[in-house]
């Protein structure tokens, strides 16, 4: 029986062998002859000389894969023809506000003694406090028009000429916001509106969303915190009534206060924080707050001596934005506590009273 010759010996196998080199060969001087520009195009982006797209690659997101996918090319897509900006940019209108670097926490104030001690803390904020940075000579606010001197609490602010709060008074111009829960002590607000000032009052316990009462009060029910809500927390959905100040201007359109005032009951540490981080503290002419210093506050940890060292980093922060502290009230009628303790001398409330020198 004769010996069977292996297949691939077979002139059939040597001729598709032969048709595969050849097909090979076409495939490749055609793809030369698509594509001549391709290496001369790669040596131009090299040297930073990249001539520009085919025509219509503006209208083709997908014409750089069509070049060989060697390199991703991402064409931003305009708005109408002719459009002096593109449809993702819009221009901020004329006056709004420029976006700021955001910081994420204060810069704390080197330690009051070599060792953190909370005796070297407590004096040197407790000094810093009950001392005025700056003098002002009127602070009578019964020289306002309108004004009866009803408060149960001293809310002081500065009318001296050279600042701009009288001023805007007199001229009705003025705008005063007021952070609070649920006091009934809200003669100070009616007594700027009757002076003519736009008074917004936020206080979470109203019963209607919006209360306009005159012409120059509002009650709003919202509360002031530190932070917006997020929609997707099922937690936070009990608070939608609570937001950032920086948010409640952006949507009342307002972009300055010429005064703020607050009595949050011990949410004011981190309220102030935020208005600083988020530089919405230099929109604001002048700051009534009132301080609890019986606990470190809302959200405000670490052991004594490291929660008075922030609490005179937040108002050292103040100072360096021009802020000057001229009213100071230490309140004997509340416990004297502090951080729990009766200690130092210490009320565990005051009313303190700053004012924006660079304001106009």
């Amino acid at each position: 029986m004769p010996k069977e010759r292996p297949l691939w010996r077979g002139p059939a196998f040597r001729l598709c062998l032969l048709s595969a080199a050849l097909f090979l060969c076409l495939q490749l001087g055609m793809r030369r002859s698509w594509c001549p520009e391709e290496k001369p195009r790669e040596r131009a982006v090299a040297a930073g000389r990249a001539p520009p797209p085919p025509r219509g690659a503006e209208q083709r997101p997908g014409a750089a894969a069509a070049l060989g996918g060697r390199r991703r090319v991402t064409y931003v897509r305009s708005g109408r023809r002719g459009s002096a900006a593109p449809a993702c940019c819009a221009l901020q209108p004329p006056g709004g506000r420029r976006r700021k670097t955001v910081r994420w926490h204060v810069e704390l104030q080197p330690w009051a003694s070599p060792t953190p001690s909370l005796n070297y803390e407590a004096l040197r904020f407790l000094k810093y406090i009950s001392t005025s940075q700056i003098s002002c000579e009127h602070m009578n606010l019964n020289s306002l028009k309108g004004y009866s001197e009803t408060s149960k609490k001293p809310w002081s602010i500065c009318l001296d000429e050279r600042f701009s709060l009288i001023h805007r008074i007199r001229s009705k111009q003025c705008r005063l916001y007021s952070l609070g829960l649920g006091s009934d002590d809200n003669q100070f607000e009616v007594g700027m509106a009757n002076s003519g000032c736009e008074v917004h009052r936020f206080d979470p316990s109203i019963k209607s969303a919006h209360i306009q009462e005159g012409r120059h009060l509002w009650y709003h029910r919202l509360s002031i915190d530190w932070r917006d809500p997020n929609p997707a927390i099922a937690a936070h959905k009990l608070h939608s009534n609570t937001k950032k100040l920086g948010t409640i201007l952006n949507e009342f359109g307002h972009q300055k206060i010429d005064v703020l005032k607050a009595d949050v009951e011990s949410a004011e540490w981190k309220i102030l924080e935020n208005l600083i981080l988020e530089d919405v503290v230099e929109q604001i002419g002048q700051l009534v707050f009132e301080v609890h210093i019986h606990w470190p506050g809302f959200e405000v940890s670490g052991n004594d001596s490291t929660v008075v060292r922030y609490w005179y980093s937040l108002l050292r922060e103040l100072e360096l934005k021009d802020f000057r502290l001229f009213y100071t009230y230490k309140d004997l009628s509340k416990p004297q506590m502090f951080l729990k303790k009766k200690a130092f001398n210490a009320s565990s409330c005051y009313t303190l009273s700053w004012v924006n020198t660079r304001w106009k």
